[in-house]
This record gives C-alpha cells, sequence and structure tokens, in this order.
C-alpha cells in the first residue's frame, strides 16, 4: 500500500463521453487505512460502493463508475479490510469456515475478528476522512448486508441505499444451490497459491455467472488473474466470512430504515436467491425492489448501463426528495 499515492487525469465532459476525472489514494479512517478510488466532481453527490464477500473495489467494473459518474454523480469505490489494498488482519485467527457456517445455522455465534458493524463503521470513517456529511450508499452481496447496517444505525449519514443481490440475513430464506455452497465452502484453502486462488475464484464466479449473461472460461480467467494480481489474501476471506455468516438476521433492523431504497436482485441468481431479495424490499418501508430476469450473482457487462441507469435515477430522486423536504421545513420555521 502507499499512503497518498494518487492517480488523476481530466477531459472535457461531452454528451455520451464518459468522464475521465479519478483519483486513486490511501487514507486513514476507523482505526485502519482503506484504500479508494474517486470517479467524477468532488463538488456533486457522493455515491459510495460497498463491495461484498472476498472483493476488492475493482470488482465494480470502471465503465459502471464512469457512468455514475456521467450522471453528476462524485462515485467512491474502495477497498472493505481484509480485501485489496486496505489493512489486513494478518495473523488475527477466526473459525472456519465450515465450522462458522454451522454454528450460524443453529443460533451459535462464534468469537470473530470483526463484525460487519465493524465494516459498516469503515466507511462511516471513510465519509469523515473525506469530509463528507452524507452518501448514497450502494452496496453488493456482503457489501449491501454493510450498506443496510448503514442505513439502520448511520441514518444521517446516508441520503438512500441500494441493496445489490443481497439479503436480510433471516434464516428460513432458501440458500444457495447445493454445488455453489459446496465449492465455496468445501474448496476454499486458506494457504492457496496464485494459481490456486485464480482457479478457485475462475469456478467460483463461473458457478454463480448470470446464465442469460454468459462469459468464456478464458475471459473470466482473464478478468480474475487481475484482481489476484493486484492482491490475494486466501486467509483474510475466512475473516470476512466470519463476520457475514455471525451477522445474525436484520429483519427488524430493516424495517427502521426510512431513507428511500431500491433493491435490485438477479432472478436467477444461484448464490443468494431472489426471495432473498424480495424479502429485504418487503422488511424495508417504501423500498423498490427491481428484479432482473437473466441475471446471476454478478454485474454482466451488458447490464451496467442498465444498473447505473437505474441506480443515478434512484439517487437523482432521493436527493430532489430531500430538498423538498428541506425546503418544507424552512417554510414551516
Amino acid at each position: 500500500m502507499q499512503p497518498g499515492r494518487t492517480v488523476q487525469t481530466s477531459v472535457p465532459h461531452k454528451p455520451g463521453v464518459l468522464p475521465e476525472k479519478r483519483l486513486v489514494a490511501s487514507i486513514a479512517a476507523n482505526g485502519i487505512r482503506i484504500e479508494y478510488e474517486e470517479f467524477g466532481d468532488s463538488n456533486d453527490p457522493a455515491v459510495v460502493l460497498i463491495m461484498g464477500f472476498g472483493a476488492q473495489m475493482v470488482v465494480w467494473p470502471e465503465e459502471f463508475c464512469r457512468a455514475l459518474a456521467a450522471q453528476s454523480l462524485r462515485v467512491i469505490r474502495f477497498d472493505n479490510r481484509d480485501a485489496g489494498l486496505s489493512t489486513h488482519f494478518d495473523g488475527v485467527k477466526a473459525p472456519g469456515m465450515v465450522r462458522t457456517m454451522l454454528g450460524s445455522l443453529v443460533g451459535i455465534k462464534p468469537k470473530v475478528p470483526y463484525t460487519l458493524d465493524d465494516m459498516a463503521l469503515d466507511t462511516i470513517g471513510l465519509l469523515d476522512a473525506l469530509g463528507i456529511r452524507e452518501a448514497h450508499i450502494v452496496g453488493a452481496s456482503m457489501g449491501g448486508m454493510i450498506a443496510q447496517l448503514i442505513a439502520a444505525k448511520h441514518a444521517p449519514r446516508v441520503k438512500s441505499l441500494t441493496s445489490i443481490m443481497s439479503t436480510s440475513g433471516n434464516r428460513k430464506l432458501p440458500g444457495p444451490r447445493p454445488k455453489v455452497l459446496r465449492h465455496a465452502l468445501f474448496k476454499h484453502r486458506k494457504h492457496f497459491n496464485r494459481d490456486e486462488m485464480i482457479q478457485y475464484l475462475v469456478e467460483f464466479w463461473q458457478l454463480n455467472a448470470s446464465p442469460a449473461y454468459p462469459m468464456s472460461v478464458e475471459e473470466r480467467r482473464e478478468r480474475v488473474t487481475g484482481w489476484v494480481d493486484r492482491n490475494f489474501d486466501p486467509a483474510a476471506n475466512i475473516r470476512q466470512f466470519a463476520a457475514m455468516a455471525s451477522s445474525g438476521d436484520r429483519t427488524k433492523l430493516l424495517a427502521g430504515i426510512d431513507r428511500p431504497t431500491l433493491v435490485i436482485h438477479g432472478e436467477d441468481d444461484p448464490l443468494i436467491p431472489v426471495a432473498a431479495g424480495r424479502q429485504t424490499a418487503q422488511s424495508i418501508p417504501g423500498a423498490n425492489l427491481h428484479v432482473i430476469p437473466g441475471m446471476g450473482h454478478d454485474l454482466p457487462e451488458a447490464l451496467l448501463p442498465d444498473l447505473a441507469g437505474l441506480i443515478a435515477a434512484h439517487c437523482v430522486a432521493a436527493d430532489k426528495a430531500g430538498r423538498n423536504i428541506g425546503a418544507a421545513a424552512a417554510e414551516v420555521a
């Protein structure tokens, strides 16, 4: 990690041309260092993207980030703790993935290095470090779980919530398809070398791919290799999994969320079935649900323009509603 490292370029923004302005840096937040990247104008409303289990910020496709930024949004993606170039909790032990999963099924919470609440505070710490009072919070998979906690427990910092292919954690919901679960739990190893890590991830993402938007194994391998060569830490995955699997049911918390909420879920998600997205939307007052046929547990390139459009429209509507509420309050005062 290189604190303060920045890469910034800028070109005139023309209609239909994605803005090139970006910044990559490392910053202290919530007692750790967080690697983050920004797209767009720092004066625009902020959108924070939280990625899922074992995934680095670069799993948010750059073209998706630029498409959001083109809608006059300040887009921030970052590496969670124990992912990418942010702080890793090297040497801190966590219960194995199988043990954690079995314990969660019977209501036993093992001792874990950190929780999803700690990871939510990382996001709040990042906002503090960047001087951002409130932001639109977007999370995918485990990132959606973290985003839900932020909206429920740190509402003054949240303009809107978008939960993508995620879940409330309700244990009555259907789980992953058996083949996906077996691969995730039984093929993962704490001491993978580079090539083994690449192969594991290629197989994992192919199992969870969108059936209507397939990607060749060769293309998947090229993409995964880029992620692994940026950083890989199999032991860190076990710590993140422990935080996620021990997080419990958020359904009651979701009922208290009062921020505009959009829930996006693939109809053909094999890891977190669409029933979880529906139940999440039903649990949050006024939430809008958008189910995408043929989408699995990934972000297919063909869907990126539509996903960016959905989320940008949601953010703009939330900003407009917030301004209207503020104006009405000012008139009453």
